[in-house]
């Protein structure tokens, strides 16, 4: 009995072992799957509009941010200069514009009671003067807005939520208008790029179901949508040589192995609290085709 009862165990968990297997083989070979799997978001090179010395970091490397808020000064000194120059030439086109304007209304009144008294040219010429003016402190008010934009553009903010990386820069470095001094990880633009072997993914659909599993968090399965698939990828051959002819590498191997085709995929919200995503992360996907 004993034997017999040994046996039925044995033979379950044989039977057990092999639906399993059966279930996992059959889940591997009609869902496409891939290890090659990677985290991907949107990362910001954070670029000072004007030019200067960095008088200030107001954060540290990988700090998390909100949108809005400071990561650094520039010496504003030369921009307040050009903001009070700006003032100064608008007020003078104002003064300016003003005797222009004296001097044109009393030609005008002449010319209106005896046209003899003043030549038309005169007329014309004191009106062009005038008009001129006005013109001047429409260039002068543009001229004082840009300074003032200039001096905003001192103190560089956030322009999204997210975590502040490569500060490799100090107070007291030269920063250089356009170019970039800082990187800022999006944390709201996370998405999972697999990348799948180009004969498994024929039967792939944007919106399909997917699984992604995250090297760091083995035992946490994400889950998502397919949102696009790329369609075109750089070849390795086939570009010009020297003269302007394609160049392509001799091949040397009987066996074709199958391109790798990134597939996009959006990650469903609200992630788990314990998921922390990271730019770069390995991550296996599986799109669910049944």
């Amino acid at each position: 009995m004993k034997r017999l009862l040994k046996l039925l165990l044995t033979l379950a968990i044989f039977g057990s072992a092999a639906w399993f297997g059966y279930h996992k083989y059959r889940e591997y070979t009609r869902n496409p799957w891939t290890r090659d799997g990677q985290i991907r978001t949107q990362v910001i090179q954070v670029t000072p509009r004007v030019s200067g010395m960095v008088t200030r970091i107001a954060v540290v490397d990988n700090q998390h941010v909100k949108a809005g808020e400071l990561l650094f000064e520039i010496d504003p000194s030369q921009y307040i200069l050009k903001v009070k120059q700006a003032e100064a030439r608008l007020k003078r086109s104002i003064e300016a514009s003003r005797g222009t304007k004296i001097e044109y209304e009393r030609v005008k009144k002449i010319y209106a009671k005896d046209p003899g008294a003043v030549s038309q040219k005169d007329l014309i010429r004191n009106e062009v003067n005038y008009y001129k003016s006005l013109s001047d402190i429409d260039s002068a008010r543009e001229a004082l807005n840009a300074a003032k934009l200039n001096l905003s553009f001192t103190k560089v903010y956030a322009p999204v939520d997210g975590w502040v990386s490569n500060i490799n820069f100090q107070i007291g470095s030269q920063a250089t208008a356009n170019k970039p001094l800082l990187a800022l990880v999006d944390e709201k633009s996370f998405w999972v790029f697999g990348f799948f072997r180009e004969d498994t993914i024929a039967d792939v659909r944007v919106g399909d179901t997917a699984v992604v599993t995250l090297m760091t968090y083995p035992d946490t399965p994400l889950h998502g949508k397919v949102e696009s698939i790329a369609w075109g990828i750089a070849p390795t051959d086939g570009i010009p040589g020297s003269n302007l002819l394609p160049k392509v590498n001799p091949v040397f191997q009987w066996i074709r192995l199958a391109q790798r085709i990134p597939v996009r995929i959006k990650l469903d919200e609200p992630l788990p609290q314990n998921v922390k995503l990271r730019v770069g992360m390995t991550a296996s996907v599986m799109i669910r085709k049944e």
